[in-house]
């Protein structure tokens, strides 16, 4: 069945958005000036936004969410041109994340992650594939038991179908403590795999980023690791193939620059680009990314 011009479907998290940016550095036990701004989010959620405003024709997003906020981020949602498939929880709330943002746009997270690892088998069916041309599954998933085994089931499914997958690992922090031969583990069969540079080497424990790359391209087809400011690299069959550089901008917040890497990346891919011209388009959506505050695209970033 041929599954040119179809749906990019991604299965991911939802989460609500407070960025703290402030200018100086904390002051422990007492006060530190900040813009705050309570925000949709979710890296699953952003990498669909920003893949809809790269020119995906169709993008569907499934995500759990609390009924606290399950309005809110379904009208955030279609405001950026992505299908909301969301599962409201009514025992968890929607996850959470505070985004502290230092003077150099340097985020640092502290995540609830509420509703969104509670997705559940009985959430998926193999059906929501129907007219989808690629997957795409954000990490976080496979950071929790229930969510993880949803994760595996959809990438079955999708290989099943023939269905290409990608994987964004997420967070090198998490990855540490599930532990990387069961994430890989997990992840095995997913066509693409995008982490950014400490990502890879916590999955490999190599040391530069190169090594890394090309160490995961031998467990799956394509590796793209994103750089931050110094771009990314691009691996196939053991060995990296291209090095992308990103445009130089002057960056405010580096909140989701990485999911919008990967949502363009893939609207450019569902497009017919070969990877090196998929991994410029991420590159040219992450620069724009860190130039706005927030994980979506600016003008978009609100309800």
């Amino acid at each position: 069945m041929s599954r040119a011009g179809g749906a990019l479907l991604v299965v991911g998290d939802v989460v609500t958005d407070v960025v703290a940016r402030h200018r100086t550095p904390l002051s422990p036990a007492t006060d530190t000036a900040a813009e705050i701004r309570t925000l949709p989010g979710g890296a699953g959620a952003n990498a669909a936004c920003w893949a809809a405003r790269s020119g995906a024709g169709a993008v569907r997003l499934l995500g759990r969410v609390g009924t606290d906020a399950a309005g809110w981020h379904e009208r955030a949602l279609r405001g950026a041109g992505v299908r909301p498939l969301l599962v409201q929880d009514p025992d968890a709330a929607t996850a959470t994340v505070i985004a502290l943002v230092d003077g150099s746009a340097e985020r640092t997270f502290l995540t609830d992650s509420g509703a969104a690892l509670r997705l559940s088998p009985a959430d998926w069916s193999a059906g929501l594939l129907d007219g989808v041309a690629r997957l795409h599954l954000s990490g976080y998933l496979f950071f929790a038991a229930p969510s993880r085994e949803t994760a595996c089931r959809a990438l079955r499914d999708a290989r099943d179908a023939g269905v290409p997958v990608s994987v964004d690992p997420a967070s090198a922090g998490f990855l540490a403590e599930l532990g990387a031969d069961r994430f890989l583990a997990a992840a095995e069969g997913a066509e693409t795999l995008l982490p950014n540079a400490d990502e890879a080497r916590s999955l490999t424990g190599c040391g530069e980023p190169e090594a890394a790359a090309a160490e995961l391209s031998r467990r799956f087809p394509l590796v793209v690791v994103t750089l931050g400011a110094a771009g990314a690299l691009v691996a196939e069959g053991g060995a990296v193939t291209a090095r992308v550089p990103a445009p130089p901008v002057r960056p405010v917040d580096s909140t989701g620059a990485g999911d919008a890497f990967t949502g363009a990346f893939l609207a450019a891919r569902l497009a017919g680009a070969d990877p090196v011209r998929a991994a410029e388009a991420g590159c040219r959506a992450g620069a724009e990314a860190v130039t706005v505050v927030g994980g979506r695209p600016e003008g978009l970033a609100e309800p």
